[in-house]
């Protein structure tokens, strides 16, 4: 719950009183690897599947550097890459921006469920787990989202336990699994996830490769292919039962936008209706199945959210889809995020706003997705 001080600023009018008085809250920001975290961490016998980086492939494709790779292609100084990693470093450009708390994702890390040894896969993900929790994670000011191995559901199990323990912010899922998440089979660990209280995180792009289309426009077609991936993963939680039986899991879908909510929660809704009046197939078996006590829409507004950086289409649809599905995050310090402009940016897409919108999309939904407490909301950075 915010203080009285803090909730008599965030209905004030106007943008700039949220930004200047209360602090936003990203509910998405990134580190920067170190190259060497996962070479210099893993056993010998699983040496190349190391992560060292990621690199533009042609035709808008993102390719993921393992050890024996050459990164070359990857001029960046790494001290500088890494000043990210340095709470001091980050809490000045978060002052900067007018930001009080971030939750925190990996990068190259994102590209962990391309590897395909189940070993190797657990092993980079606690790799990973561990230098955060021992880094970021100690300060309050930051959600860190932990990486969970889906190759094995008793990997996933134990990794989502020791996210847990380890005071971790969040825990992070591929985009697309095998099986599908609509599956039976992640019945146990969806119950885990649910029982540590923590958000699961899927962000864009993980859990398959991004080259969906090769020549002429691939480029950003790749990347509004990659976008539909969120639509797809959130219909299936919403039309399978997860959500439903789950009712205090919560998903965050991060950078996939937010404009595709409204439509999709009015597309399930038309057409569980629609379908319903199929009856059943000629074997017998239902067309809507399972029949659940609330249309798709109702479990996507109470369970599902979406980080955007700069998107008005989505805030248009607040209507229909409600504030509370809305999640805004910076994307620092990635080029297409809002760095160095986050005030600017916000006051743009705010000003049309009510004030109780305004504070619950660019503040109060991160801030209770990911946890953070009301005195570090209300200590200056």
């Amino acid at each position: 719950m915010e203080t009285d001080t803090a909730l008599k600023a965030a209905h004030e009018p106007g943008p700039l009183g949220l930004v200047e008085q209360l602090g936003l809250v990203s509910g998405d920001s990134h580190v920067n690897e170190p190259r060497g975290l996962w070479r210099d961490n893993l056993p010998a016998s699983l040496r190349e599947q190391a992560m060292q980086g990621i690199a533009a492939g042609e035709d808008g494709n993102w390719e993921l550097l393992l050890d024996a790779s050459s990164i070359d292609q990857q001029p960046i100084d790494e001290a500088e890459r890494v000043k990210v990693c340095d709470p001091e470093f980050r809490c000045a450009i978060m002052r900067e921006e007018g930001i009080v708390a971030e939750a925190v994702f990996p990068t190259i890390g994102l590209y962990v469920w391309m590897l395909t040894d189940p070993a190797g896969g657990a092993a980079s993900c606690r790799i990973y787990n561990e230098w955060m929790a021992d880094g970021l994670a100690r300060s309050p000011r930051f959600a860190c989202a932990g990486l969970v191995p889906t190759w094995r559901l008793d990997d996933a199990l134990a990794e989502v336990r020791w996210i847990a323990e380890s005071r971790l912010g969040a825990v992070m899922l591929p985009a697309v699994a095998a099986p599908e998440w609509n599956h039976p089979s992640w019945q146990p660990l969806w119950a885990a996830i649910a029982e540590t209280g923590l958000p699961a995180v899927m962000h864009q792009g993980t859990g398959h490769s991004m080259f969906f289309y090769r020549g002429l426009g691939a480029g950003v077609s790749n990347l509004l292919a990659t976008q539909s991936m969120g639509p797809r993963a959130a219909a299936l939680l919403a039309t399978s039962g997860v959500l439903a039986d789950h009712p205090d899991l919560h998903v965050v879908f991060v950078e996939f936008n937010t404009g595709w909510l409204g439509w999709t929660m009015q597309t399930l809704d038309f057409y569980t209706e629609s379908f319903r009046r199929y009856g059943v197939t000629p074997s017998g078996k239902p067309w809507i199945n399972p029949e659940l006590p609330e249309p798709p829409s109702f479990y996507l507004r109470r369970q599902v959210h979406a980080t955007f950086q700069d998107d008005p289409i989505g805030l248009t649809n607040v209507g229909h889809t409600g504030p509370d599905v809305l999640v805004w995050g910076s994307d620092y310090p990635h080029e297409e995020g809002t760095y160095p402009r986050s005030r600017e940016v916000v006051a743009r897409l705010a000003a049309p706003l009510d004030s109780a919108t305004t504070a619950a999309v660019f503040r109060q939904n991160a801030a209770r997705l990911f946890g953070f407490s009301d005195e570090v909301l209300s200590t200056p950075v």
